[in-house]
Protein backbone atom coordinates (compact mmCIF):
# COMPACT_ATOMS: atom_id res chain seq x y z
CA UNK A 1 0.00 0.00 0.00
CA UNK A 2 1.36 3.41 -0.99
CA UNK A 3 2.04 5.87 1.86
CA UNK A 4 -0.28 8.77 1.04
CA UNK A 5 -0.93 11.73 3.28
CA UNK A 6 -2.45 14.94 1.94
CA UNK A 7 -0.53 17.76 3.66
CA UNK A 8 -2.95 19.74 5.82
CA UNK A 9 -3.01 23.52 5.25
CA UNK A 10 0.17 23.35 3.19
CA UNK A 11 0.25 27.02 2.15
CA UNK A 12 -0.57 28.17 5.67
CA UNK A 13 2.25 26.02 7.08
CA UNK A 14 4.78 27.35 4.57
CA UNK A 15 3.74 30.91 5.37
CA UNK A 16 3.82 30.17 9.09
CA UNK A 17 7.37 28.79 8.92
CA UNK A 18 8.52 31.95 7.06
CA UNK A 19 11.20 29.86 5.34
CA UNK A 20 14.70 31.30 4.93
CA UNK A 21 16.53 29.64 1.99
CA UNK A 22 19.72 29.06 4.01
CA UNK A 23 17.86 28.02 7.17
CA UNK A 24 17.65 24.74 9.06
CA UNK A 25 14.21 23.18 9.48
CA UNK A 26 12.84 20.16 11.32
CA UNK A 27 9.73 18.19 10.41
CA UNK A 28 9.10 16.26 13.61
CA UNK A 29 6.28 14.19 12.13
CA UNK A 30 7.63 13.51 8.66
CA UNK A 31 5.00 11.02 7.47
CA UNK A 32 5.02 10.74 3.68
CA UNK A 33 6.92 14.06 3.41
CA UNK A 34 3.91 15.99 2.12
CA UNK A 35 4.94 19.17 3.92
CA UNK A 36 8.68 18.49 3.79
CA UNK A 37 8.78 17.99 0.03
CA UNK A 38 7.58 21.58 -0.31
CA UNK A 39 9.79 22.96 2.48
CA UNK A 40 12.95 21.54 0.88
CA UNK A 41 12.06 23.08 -2.51
CA UNK A 42 12.36 26.47 -0.85
CA UNK A 43 15.83 25.82 0.58
CA UNK A 44 19.17 26.63 -1.04
CA UNK A 45 22.15 24.26 -1.03
CA UNK A 46 23.09 25.82 2.32
CA UNK A 47 19.70 25.08 3.83
CA UNK A 48 19.00 21.87 5.77
CA UNK A 49 15.98 19.75 6.51
CA UNK A 50 15.85 17.16 9.29
CA UNK A 51 12.90 14.76 9.09
CA UNK A 52 11.90 12.67 12.11
CA UNK A 53 9.28 9.93 12.31
CA UNK A 54 8.69 6.93 14.55
CA UNK A 55 6.92 4.91 11.83
CA UNK A 56 9.30 2.90 9.62
CA UNK A 57 6.71 2.85 6.82
CA UNK A 58 6.88 6.66 6.83
CA UNK A 59 10.69 6.61 6.89
CA UNK A 60 10.78 4.38 3.81
CA UNK A 61 8.19 6.42 1.91
CA UNK A 62 9.73 9.81 2.73
CA UNK A 63 13.26 8.58 1.97
CA UNK A 64 12.11 7.63 -1.52
CA UNK A 65 10.25 10.89 -2.03
CA UNK A 66 13.15 13.08 -0.89
CA UNK A 67 16.04 11.01 -2.28
CA UNK A 68 17.10 13.64 -4.83
CA UNK A 69 17.81 16.22 -2.11
CA UNK A 70 21.31 16.11 -0.60
CA UNK A 71 20.47 18.54 2.20
CA UNK A 72 17.89 16.24 3.84
CA UNK A 73 18.57 13.91 6.76
CA UNK A 74 15.83 11.45 7.78
CA UNK A 75 15.92 9.87 11.24
CA UNK A 76 13.81 7.12 12.81
CA UNK A 77 12.83 8.49 16.21
CA UNK A 78 10.06 10.20 18.15
CA UNK A 79 9.99 14.00 18.06
CA UNK A 80 10.24 13.99 21.85
CA UNK A 81 13.92 13.10 21.24
CA UNK A 82 14.43 16.08 18.90
CA UNK A 83 16.95 17.87 21.12
CA UNK A 84 19.25 14.84 21.23
CA UNK A 85 18.73 14.13 17.52
CA UNK A 86 19.85 17.66 16.66
CA UNK A 87 22.81 17.50 19.05
CA UNK A 88 23.94 14.27 17.36
CA UNK A 89 23.80 16.12 14.04
CA UNK A 90 25.87 19.01 15.43
CA UNK A 91 22.93 21.41 15.24
CA UNK A 92 22.49 23.84 18.13
CA UNK A 93 19.62 25.91 16.73
CA UNK A 94 17.02 25.78 13.96
CA UNK A 95 14.96 28.30 12.02
CA UNK A 96 11.72 26.35 12.07
CA UNK A 97 10.00 23.26 13.43
CA UNK A 98 6.80 21.64 12.19
CA UNK A 99 4.59 19.10 13.94
CA UNK A 100 1.56 17.65 12.16
CA UNK A 101 0.02 15.59 14.95
CA UNK A 102 -2.62 13.82 12.90
CA UNK A 103 -2.65 10.11 12.13
CA UNK A 104 -1.80 9.78 8.44
CA UNK A 105 -4.29 8.59 5.85
CA UNK A 106 -1.96 5.65 5.25
CA UNK A 107 -2.13 4.61 8.89
CA UNK A 108 -5.92 4.91 8.97
CA UNK A 109 -6.50 3.19 5.65
CA UNK A 110 -3.99 0.38 6.06
CA UNK A 111 -6.25 -1.97 7.98
CA UNK A 112 -3.44 -4.11 9.41
CA UNK A 113 -2.35 -1.12 11.49
CA UNK A 114 -5.58 -1.37 13.50
CA UNK A 115 -6.26 2.38 13.75
CA UNK A 116 -9.67 2.28 12.09
CA UNK A 117 -12.95 0.97 13.44
CA UNK A 118 -14.16 0.65 9.83
CA UNK A 119 -12.01 -2.41 9.02
CA UNK A 120 -11.80 -5.75 10.84
CA UNK A 121 -8.17 -6.17 11.90
CA UNK A 122 -6.01 -7.01 14.93
CA UNK A 123 -6.18 -4.26 17.57
CA UNK A 124 -2.82 -2.54 17.11
CA UNK A 125 -2.69 1.29 16.80
CA UNK A 126 1.11 1.54 17.25
CA UNK A 127 2.73 4.55 15.58
CA UNK A 128 6.07 2.80 16.13
CA UNK A 129 5.70 -0.88 15.34
CA UNK A 130 8.96 -1.66 17.14
CA UNK A 131 7.13 -1.03 20.43
CA UNK A 132 6.20 -4.45 21.89
CA UNK A 133 2.73 -3.62 23.23
CA UNK A 134 -0.45 -2.73 21.33
CA UNK A 135 -3.98 -1.44 21.91
CA UNK A 136 -4.96 -5.06 22.47
CA UNK A 137 -2.81 -5.10 25.62
CA UNK A 138 -4.54 -1.98 26.96
CA UNK A 139 -8.02 -3.39 26.32
CA UNK A 140 -7.23 -6.74 27.94
CA UNK A 141 -4.83 -5.79 30.75
CA UNK A 142 -5.92 -2.40 32.10
CA UNK A 143 -8.21 -2.37 35.11
CA UNK A 144 -11.79 -1.17 34.73
CA UNK A 145 -10.92 2.10 36.51
CA UNK A 146 -7.93 2.68 34.21
CA UNK A 147 -10.02 2.02 31.12
CA UNK A 148 -12.79 4.34 32.32
CA UNK A 149 -10.24 7.08 33.04
CA UNK A 150 -8.52 7.04 29.65
CA UNK A 151 -11.78 6.72 27.68
CA UNK A 152 -13.22 9.64 29.65
CA UNK A 153 -10.09 11.84 29.70
CA UNK A 154 -8.66 11.15 26.25
CA UNK A 155 -11.86 10.33 24.37
CA UNK A 156 -14.13 12.76 26.22
CA UNK A 157 -16.69 9.95 26.10
CA UNK A 158 -19.62 10.38 28.52
CA UNK A 159 -20.37 6.65 28.48
CA UNK A 160 -16.78 5.77 29.48
CA UNK A 161 -17.88 3.93 32.61
CA UNK A 162 -20.32 1.71 30.73
CA UNK A 163 -17.80 0.96 27.97
CA UNK A 164 -15.06 0.08 30.46
CA UNK A 165 -17.41 -2.23 32.38
CA UNK A 166 -18.50 -3.93 29.17
CA UNK A 167 -14.89 -4.47 28.06
CA UNK A 168 -13.99 -6.07 31.40
CA UNK A 169 -17.10 -8.25 31.33
CA UNK A 170 -16.47 -9.50 27.77
CA UNK A 171 -12.77 -10.25 28.25
CA UNK A 172 -13.52 -12.60 31.14
CA UNK A 173 -14.67 -15.21 28.63
CA UNK A 174 -12.38 -14.39 25.70
CA UNK A 175 -9.43 -12.09 25.03
CA UNK A 176 -10.49 -9.13 22.86
CA UNK A 177 -8.27 -9.27 19.78
CA UNK A 178 -9.85 -7.44 16.83
CA UNK A 179 -11.36 -4.07 15.99
CA UNK A 180 -14.78 -5.49 15.17
CA UNK A 181 -14.89 -7.37 18.51
CA UNK A 182 -14.19 -4.07 20.26
CA UNK A 183 -16.74 -2.24 18.08
CA UNK A 184 -19.52 -4.59 19.21
CA UNK A 185 -18.54 -4.15 22.86
CA UNK A 186 -18.58 -0.35 22.57
CA UNK A 187 -21.90 -0.26 20.70
CA UNK A 188 -23.53 -2.58 23.25
CA UNK A 189 -22.49 -0.19 26.04
CA UNK A 190 -23.95 2.96 24.47
CA UNK A 191 -27.74 3.54 24.58
CA UNK A 192 -29.48 3.26 21.19
CA UNK A 193 -30.62 6.89 21.24
CA UNK A 194 -27.04 8.11 21.76
CA UNK A 195 -25.74 5.83 18.98
CA UNK A 196 -28.01 7.53 16.47
CA UNK A 197 -26.32 10.92 16.77
CA UNK A 198 -22.79 12.31 16.87
CA UNK A 199 -21.11 10.06 14.32
CA UNK A 200 -19.67 6.59 14.84
CA UNK A 201 -20.01 5.56 18.51
CA UNK A 202 -16.55 3.94 18.45
CA UNK A 203 -14.65 7.09 17.45
CA UNK A 204 -13.99 8.51 20.92
CA UNK A 205 -12.89 5.22 22.46
CA UNK A 206 -10.49 4.55 19.59
CA UNK A 207 -9.03 8.04 19.97
CA UNK A 208 -8.52 7.41 23.68
CA UNK A 209 -6.79 4.07 23.15
CA UNK A 210 -4.51 5.51 20.48
CA UNK A 211 -3.52 8.47 22.66
CA UNK A 212 -2.82 6.23 25.64
CA UNK A 213 -0.85 3.65 23.67
CA UNK A 214 1.38 6.17 21.90
CA UNK A 215 1.62 8.54 24.90
CA UNK A 216 0.65 11.34 22.52
CA UNK A 217 -0.29 14.04 25.02
CA UNK A 218 2.62 13.24 27.33
CA UNK A 219 5.08 13.41 24.42
CA UNK A 220 3.61 16.75 23.29
CA UNK A 221 3.75 18.28 26.77
CA UNK A 222 7.30 17.05 27.29
CA UNK A 223 8.51 18.48 23.96
CA UNK A 224 7.13 22.01 23.65
CA UNK A 225 9.52 23.87 25.94
CA UNK A 226 12.55 22.16 24.41
CA UNK A 227 11.40 22.93 20.88
CA UNK A 228 10.96 26.62 21.67
CA UNK A 229 14.45 26.64 23.19
CA UNK A 230 15.88 25.04 20.01
CA UNK A 231 14.65 27.89 17.82
CA UNK A 232 17.05 30.59 16.69
CA UNK A 233 15.95 34.23 17.03
CA UNK A 234 12.91 34.77 14.77
CA UNK A 235 12.63 31.00 14.32
CA UNK A 236 9.11 29.60 14.24
CA UNK A 237 7.30 26.59 15.67
CA UNK A 238 4.21 25.48 13.72
CA UNK A 239 1.92 22.84 15.20
CA UNK A 240 -1.18 21.28 13.65
CA UNK A 241 -3.52 19.60 16.14
CA UNK A 242 -6.61 17.50 15.52
CA UNK A 243 -8.54 17.51 18.78
CA UNK A 244 -9.20 19.84 21.69
CA UNK A 245 -6.85 18.07 24.12
CA UNK A 246 -3.80 18.67 21.90
CA UNK A 247 -4.86 22.18 20.97
CA UNK A 248 -5.30 23.14 24.64
CA UNK A 249 -1.77 21.98 25.44
CA UNK A 250 -0.24 23.92 22.54
CA UNK A 251 -2.27 27.06 23.22
CA UNK A 252 -1.28 27.06 26.90
CA UNK A 253 2.42 26.42 26.18
CA UNK A 254 2.59 29.21 23.59
CA UNK A 255 0.81 31.64 25.90
CA UNK A 256 3.17 30.82 28.79
CA UNK A 257 6.24 31.18 26.55
CA UNK A 258 5.02 34.60 25.47
CA UNK A 259 4.09 35.78 28.95
CA UNK A 260 5.78 33.60 31.60
CA UNK A 261 5.45 36.10 34.47
CA UNK A 262 3.97 34.52 37.62
CA UNK A 263 3.85 37.68 39.72
CA UNK A 264 0.49 38.50 41.35
CA UNK A 265 -1.48 40.95 39.17
CA UNK A 266 -1.36 43.61 41.89
CA UNK A 267 2.45 43.84 41.70
CA UNK A 268 3.44 47.15 40.02
CA UNK A 269 6.52 45.57 38.39
CA UNK A 270 7.62 42.03 37.62
CA UNK A 271 9.88 40.49 40.27
CA UNK A 272 9.82 36.83 39.25
CA UNK A 273 12.49 37.36 36.61
CA UNK A 274 10.79 35.21 33.98
CA UNK A 275 11.39 36.64 30.52
CA UNK A 276 9.25 36.25 27.41
CA UNK A 277 10.65 33.81 24.85
CA UNK A 278 8.78 35.27 21.91
CA UNK A 279 5.32 35.94 20.59
CA UNK A 280 2.28 33.99 19.47
CA UNK A 281 1.72 34.68 15.77
CA UNK A 282 -1.74 33.10 15.69
CA UNK A 283 -4.05 34.77 18.20
CA UNK A 284 -6.73 32.40 16.93
CA UNK A 285 -5.84 29.07 15.36
CA UNK A 286 -5.77 28.85 11.57
CA UNK A 287 -8.27 26.35 10.16
CA UNK A 288 -8.72 24.79 6.73
CA UNK A 289 -10.64 26.82 4.15
CA UNK A 290 -13.73 25.59 2.31
CA UNK A 291 -11.73 24.48 -0.74
CA UNK A 292 -9.44 22.28 1.34
CA UNK A 293 -12.36 20.86 3.33
CA UNK A 294 -13.96 19.75 0.09
CA UNK A 295 -10.77 18.06 -1.15
CA UNK A 296 -9.72 16.62 2.20
CA UNK A 297 -12.54 16.17 4.76
CA UNK A 298 -9.99 14.94 7.34
CA UNK A 299 -8.78 18.54 7.64
CA UNK A 300 -12.06 19.59 9.27
CA UNK A 301 -10.76 19.29 12.84
CA UNK A 302 -7.25 20.62 12.13
CA UNK A 303 -5.96 23.75 13.89
CA UNK A 304 -2.63 25.43 13.18
CA UNK A 305 -0.87 27.55 15.80
CA UNK A 306 2.43 29.40 15.27
CA UNK A 307 4.98 30.74 17.77
CA UNK A 308 7.98 32.96 16.95
CA UNK A 309 11.12 33.01 19.10
CA UNK A 310 12.55 36.35 20.20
Amino acid sequence: MEFKHIPIMLNEVLEGLDIKPDGTYVDGTLGGAGHSSEIVKRLSDKGRLIGIDQDMDAIKASSERLKEYKNVKIIHSNYVNMKNVLMDEGIDGVDGILLDLGVSSYQFDNKERGFSYREDAPLDMRMDREVPYTAQDIVNDYSQDELRRIISDYGEEKFAGRIAANIVNKRETKRIETTFELNDIIKDAIPAAARRKGGNPCKKTYQALRIELNKELMVLEDSLEDMIEMLKPNGRLCIITFHSLEDRIVKSAFRTAENPCICPPEFPVCTCGRVSKGKVITRKPIVANDEELEINPRSSSAKLRVFEKK
